[in-house]
C-alpha cells in the first residue's frame, strides 16, 4: 500500500506544485493584469478629468502615455480581427456579396483617417456622455480604420487560395461549413494574417497623433497618449521631446514583439502547408514559458476545451442562397439581375447626392482639373509601388526563408514601419528649400515611406509559409538562379505579394494627402497632385471641394484595383494555388 501511495502521490501533486517556470510567469502575469486594470479604470473617468490633468512634455509621463496608447491599439486590433473574419468571409464566399464588398473595401482604405473621425466623434461622445470612454472609443475607431483593411485583404486572399486537395479532404471528412472554417480556412490564413497584424499594429502608430487629439466644433479633446505627446512636441518644435517619443516607441515595440507577435509567429508555424518539417523553426521564449508553466496551463485549459468544442460543433450554417449561388440557372441569372439593379440603384443614389452637394460650388472645369491632378498622383503612386516591389520582394523572400534571420529582422522592421513618417517631413522641407529642389519629385518618396512595409511584411509571410517540401524538390532538381525565381518562388509568394501591393497602393493614395503638402513653421511646400488638393481644401474648410477630391481618389483607387490588381488576384486563385 505504501508503494502505491508513493507511486501516485508525486504524479497527482506534480500538477499543483509550482516549477521554476511558474516562478517566472507569476510576476509577469500579475504585472500585466495590474497594468491592464489601471488603464481600463482610467477610461471610466469623467471627461472633465482630461482638462484638470493636461498633457505635458515631462518624459516621466511617457510610460503612462505609452500604456494608454498601447491599450487603444490592442482594442482596435481585436475589433479589426472580428471585422476581418466576418467581412472577409462574406466577400470571399459569396460571389454577389463580393461584387459589392470588395470595391467597398477599396474605397474604405482610400478614405483619409481624418474623414472617419469627423463623422464618428460626435456619435461616440453622445454614446457615453460626460465620460472619457466616449473619446476613447472614437480614438480606437480611428486606429481601427488604419488596421482593418490590410488584414481583411489578407484573409480574403487566403480564403480564395485554399488548396483544392484540402477542400476535397474536408468534403470527404464531411465537415460542416462551420467546422471547415475553423479547422481549415482560419489555420491556413494564420501565417499571412499574423504578419499583417504586425503591420497593422505598426501602422497604427502613424495615426495616433490624429486619433488622440479629437476636435468637435471649437472644442478639442486631447487623450493622454504617445500621439498627443508627439503632437505637442512638434507644435513646440521640441526635438528633445521627439527623441523621448522615439525611445518610448522602441521600447514598446520590442515589448509587444517579444510578448505578442513572436509567440504568435512561432505558434503559427505549425499551420505551414508542407509534408516535411523545416530544418529551423521560429522560436519564442514566451511561448515556451506558456507551454511549460503549470499555472498558465491550468488557467488556459478551460478556454482551450471551450474553443475546441466550439470548432467541432456541427453547425450547418450557410449564406443565403440568393447571395451564395454559383449555378448558372435561370433563377440564378434572375437573382443576378435583381442584385445588380439593387447595387446600381444604391450607387446612383449615393452619386446623385454627392454630385448635388458638390455642384453647389464646383463647376465642370474644376472637376477636369481635379481629374488631371488625380492622374499625376496615379503616376507617382504607380512608380513608387514598382520601385518598392523591386527593393522589398527579394529582401522579403531572403528574410522569410530564414526563420533565424526573421526573428532578428522582425523588431527592426516593426520599428521602421511604426516610425511616424511625419517626423521626417521637416527634414525634407528644409532640404528642398535649402537646395531649391522640385517638390513634385522630392516630396514623392514621402508617399511610400510608410506604406512600402505592407509589401515587405506580406512577402515575408508568403516566403515563411512556402512549403519546405517544394523547396527540397527544387533543390533536388537543381533549379537555381532566375529559373528558381520564375518557376518556384515568385509563383509561391504571388498571392501574398498581390495582397501587400493592394494595401500599399491604397495606403499610398491616403498618404499622398499628407505627403504632397507639407510644412514646418512658416515654410510650406506643395506638389502637384490630388493629395495636395485635398490637404489644401481641408485647410480652407471647403467641404464641396474636399468631397470632390475624396470622390475622385476613390474612383481612381477602385478603377486601379479593378483593372490591375483584381486580374492578378484571379491569376493567383486559378493558376498559382498550392495544390
Amino acid at each position: 500500500m505504501t508503494t502505491v501511495v508513493r507511486h501516485f502521490m508525486p504524479a497527482t501533486a506534480k500538477r499543483l506544485i509550482p516549477n521554476r517556470w511558474d516562478l517566472i510567469a507569476f510576476p509577469l502575469l500579475l504585472g500585466f493584469l495590474l497594468i491592464a486594470t489601471t488603464g481600463i479604470r482610467e477610461t471610466w473617468a469623467p471627461l472633465t478629468a482630461l482638462q484638470t490633468v493636461p498633457i505635458t512634455l515631462d518624459p516621466a509621463n511617457l510610460p503612462e502615455y505609452a500604456l494608454r496608447t498601447t491599450l487603444r491599439m490592442l482594442a482596435a486590433m481585436a475589433a479589426a480581427l472580428v471585422f476581418t473574419l466576418i467581412y472577409g468571409t462574406l466577400a470571399a464566399k459569396s460571389r454577389r456579396a463580393g461584387l459589392l464588398l470588395v470595391p467597398m473595401l477599396d474605397i474604405l482604405q482610400s478614405v483619409p483617417v481624418l474623414g472617419y473621425i469627423s463623422f464618428t466623434v460626435t456619435f461616440f461622445l453622445a454614446l457615453f456622455p460626460g465620460r472619457v470612454l466616449g473619446a476613447e472609443f472614437a480614438a480606437i475607431f480611428a486606429i481601427f480604420t488604419s488596421q482593418a483593411w490590410n488584414m481583411t485583404f489578407s484573409f480574403y486572399q487566403s480564403l480564395r487560395t485554399v488548396p483544392r486537395d484540402l477542400e476535397e479532404v474536408s468534403l470527404n471528412l464531411r465537415l460542416t461549413p462551420w467546422q471547415k472554417f475553423w479547422k481549415l480556412e482560419v489555420p491556413f490564413s494564420m501565417p499571412g494574417m499574423i504578419w499583417n497584424m504586425m503591420m497593422s499594429m505598426s501602422g497604427g502608430w502613424f495615426f495616433v497623433v490624429a486619433s488622440e487629439a479629437i476636435t468637435v466644433g471649437d472644442k478639442t479633446v486631447t487623450l493622454p497618449g504617445v500621439g498627443s505627446y508627439l503632437a505637442m512636441a512638434i507644435q513646440h518644435k521640441d526635438l528633445a521631446a521627439v527623441g523621448w517619443v522615439i525611445l518610448t516607441m522602441t521600447v514598446v515595440i520590442v515589448i509587444y514583439d517579444q510578448f505578442l507577435f513572436r509567440p504568435m509567429v512561432a505558434w503559427a508555424d505549425k499551420f505551414r502547408l508542407e509534408d516535411t518539417a523545416s530544418q529551423s523553426a521560429p522560436e519564442s521564449w514566451v511561448l515556451k514559458l506558456i507551454q511549460r508553466t503549470r499555472a498558465i496551463q491550468l488557467l488556459l485549459k478551460p478556454f482551450g476545451k471551450l474553443l475546441r468544442k466550439t470548432a467541432r460543433l456541427r453547425l450547418n450554417y450557410s449564406l443565403p442562397q440568393g447571395l451564395h449561388s454559383e449555378a448558372q440557372t435561370s433563377v440564378s441569372r434572375g437573382i443576378d439581375v435583381v442584385w445588380w439593379l439593387l447595387v446600381a440603384t444604391l450607387g446612383l443614389l449615393a452619386s446623385w447626392k454627392l454630385v448635388s452637394f458638390i455642384h453647389t460650388e464646383v463647376g465642370p472645369a474644376e472637376v477636369l482639373r481635379v481629374l488631371g491632378l488625380g492622374l499625376i498622383t496615379l503616376v507617382r503612386v504607380s512608380l513608387l509601388i514598382l520601385l518598392a516591389s523591386i527593393v522589398w520582394v527579394p529582401l522579403g523572400v531572403h528574410i522569410g526563408l530564414r526563420p533565424a534571420l526573421a526573428e532578428k529582422i522582425q523588431p527592426l522592421a516593426q520599428f521602421l514601419a511604426a516610425f511616424p513618417a511625419n517626423l521626417l517631413f521637416p527634414v525634407f522641407v528644409v532640404f528642398i528649400v535649402h537646395f531649391k529642389l522640385n517638390p513634385d519629385i522630392w516630396l514623392s518618396p514621402l508617399i511610400v515611406l510608410g506604406t512600402q512595409w505592407y509589401i515587405l511584411f506580406n512577402v515575408v509571410a508568403g516566403a515563411s509559409a512556402f512549403p519546405n517540401d517544394f523547396r527540397e524538390a527544387a533543390a533536388n532538381f537543381r533549379i537555381r538562379g532566375w529559373q528558381w525565381w520564375r518557376q518556384v518562388m515568385l509563383p509561391g509568394i504571388f498571392p501574398y505579394y498581390v495582397t501587400g501591393a493592394i494595401t500599399a497602393s491604397g495606403g499610398a493614395w491616403n498618404a499622398s494627402i499628407v505627403s504632397e503638402y507639407v510644412s514646418w513653421g512658416d515654410d510650406k511646400l506643395a506638389a502637384h497632385g490630388l493629395g495636395a488638393y485635398i490637404a489644401q481644401t481641408t485647410a480652407a474648410g471647403d467641404y464641396p471641394k474636399i468631397l470632390l477630391g475624396i470622390a475622385v481618389m476613390s474612383i481612381f483607387v477602385v478603377l486601379f484595383n479593378r483593372l490591375l490588381w483584381r486580374p492578378l488576384y484571379a491569376i493567383a486563385e486559378n493558376k498559382l494555388r498550392l495544390n
